[in-house]
């Protein structure tokens, strides 16, 4: 496979995990939370604060397709291995602790506020772990992609 059709590829998938991403945020999230509410009326009064959390929640998400997004196109320009896909993937580990530490810390603070159950706080590390996970396997990808970019380089001044 040349880099212009890995490139489409990747493009295609991306624009798969953004339309996905949209169902949940904006139909499965609201529904879910919806009849859990209607179900439980005690739970009521936490719709609202659980809704506006979750979709913060999506920020960071789509931030990290928009690199994915210019990592691709940086593939299709036979860009692959360049200090700014390095850079990209970073930022990709950056926005994946912070959306970790973000959903845990506000986990713990709603169940502080007696809006949540340990359960769920327990469950949600499943969440934190892949977050995490993602930001170790980022951060890993950029270094050896700014160590390939760095070869290139020297490769490219020698000949």
């Amino acid at each position: 496979m040349n880099q212009s059709a890995l490139s489409k590829w990747l493009k295609i998938v991306i624009w798969g995990i953004a339309l996905c991403g949209l169902l949940v945020y904006g139909w499965v999230v609201p529904m879910y939370g919806q009849s859990l509410a209607y179900e439980n009326p005690e739970f009521s009064h936490a719709y609202m604060p659980w809704l506006i959390f979750i979709c913060f929640t999506a920020i960071p998400c789509y931030l990290v397709l928009i690199y994915a997004w210019k990592i691709a196109s940086e593939i299709g320009a036979d860009n692959s291995f360049s200090k700014l896909n390095a850079k990209f993937l970073k930022n990709i580990s950056s926005l994946a602790v912070f959306n970790s530490t973000f959903f845990f810390l506000g986990n713990i603070v709603f169940l502080l506020l007696e809006i949540n159950h340990p359960g769920i706080v327990l469950l949600s590390l499943i969440v934190v772990f892949i977050g995490i996970a993602i930001a170790v396997a980022s951060a890993a990808l950029s270094h050896l992609v700014m160590k390939a970019a760095i070869l290139q380089d020297e490769s490219d001044l020698t000949i």
